[in-house]
């Protein structure tokens, strides 16, 4: 008896220590989303970043799925792309959370992801189509108040061709500071291929051929730019990070070993261009990972991890270039969520 007690004890003392050592490394925080809860665990190791929950002020303004997110920080305003039957296929919001209001435009289908370009003044915006319909397969400009500007791509009709250009099922575009445009073009089409094109559409380099060697892709779903030159894809499928020279489109080295669990499916630099922001939709997690200074690309390190229950699905993100603010567009809660720096 004596010693089923000692043994009932110890299990006991076990289980208390490994309990009070989970909330040791772990924070849990709740926010209330359409009537239900959310909770999400922050590791304390390298806490980086937090939820803003007021943020927006009201969220039943979103109907929809929300694909991608993009921030103007000259003006404050938060554009969200969304999917779904008979809503506004892009949101307005402001920095501090109201809801400004819905472009009024019947030239999406289905909004993948959803750039800022800053080339222009206002700012204007990039948004894939991977539509089957008569808009779709194409990457589209628009004014910051939803005028279709221009259309890349050959609308409604899925191709791999570069003269005329098509596209099938593009994920996202990034604009650089020379008014270059990076597209990944291919989210489950038969493209899987990166191109860099000039304003005039002149091709300027590409990597175009499924597989799994260097410069290969499976399902290229998201890409930025560094301020080292270096053009950054979240190649989905083959779960991993590459890592191309923006100017000559020499592959540089790619990251796999922080996606044991699951694919990247963003990437976008924090305002000081030190950490990358990675969302992992299966696993709903959001990685923060350390960009390297210019030279060997090496392996990815994680800087600190925010972890989401898993109804959220973290699609696209963006970042705030002033408050350096994370806005995370999230299919399953259907809405977008702010975290803001600790700093």
């Amino acid at each position: 008896m004596k010693l089923r007690s000692v043994l009932f004890l110890s299990v006991f003392a076990v289980l208390v220590v490994s309990v009070m050592f989970v909330f040791h490394c772990y924070e849990i925080d709740d926010k209330v989303i359409g009537g239900f809860v959310l909770s999400y665990f922050r590791s304390l190791e390298t806490p980086l970043y937090k939820l803003d929950p007021g943020w927006p002020r009201f969220a039943e303004h979103f109907t929809g799925q929300s694909f991608g997110v993009a921030v103007d920080s000259s003006s404050g305003l938060v554009y969200v792309a969304q999917r779904g039957e008979d809503v506004p296929k892009v949101l307005v919001f402001s920095e501090n959370g109201f809801y400004l209001g819905a472009w009024n435009t019947t030239t999406l289908e289905m909004p993948h992801g959803i750039t800022l370009d800053n080339n222009t003044i206002p700012p204007s915006l990039w948004i894939t189509d991977v539509g089957n319909g008569n808009y779709g397969h194409t990457v589209k400009k628009y004014s910051s108040s939803g005028e279709l500007v221009r259309v890349l791509g050959t609308a409604g009709r899925a191709g791999s061709s570069l003269n005329p250009l098509q596209f099938d099922q593009p994920a996202e575009a990034f604009v650089d500071d020379a008014e270059d445009i990076y597209i990944v073009d291919g989210d489950g089409g038969m493209n899987n291929r990166l191109l860099k094109i000039t304003s005039d559409l002149e091709v300027l380099w590409t990597h175009g051929e499924k597989g799994t060697q260097p410069a290969q892709f499976n399902i290229p779903h998201s890409v930025t730019v560094d301020s080292y030159n270096r053009v950054w894809v979240a190649d989905r499928k083959n779960k991993r990070i590459q890592a191309f020279n923006s100017v000559t489109g020499e592959w540089l080295g790619s990251w796999s070993n922080c996606f044991k669990d699951d694919a990247p499916y963003s990437v976008r630099l924090t305002a000081d261009k030190k950490y990358m922001i990675v969302v992992q939709l299966n696993i709903s997690q959001i990685l923060i990972l350390t960009v390297p200074p210019v030279g060997v690309i090496g392996d990815c390190h994680i800087a600190s991890t925010i972890r989401l229950a898993e109804e959220v699905k973290p699609h696209l993100v963006d970042v705030s270039l002033k408050t350096d603010a994370i806005y995370v567009a999230e299919i399953g809660a259907q809405q977008v969520q702010k975290f803001v720096s600790y700093s």
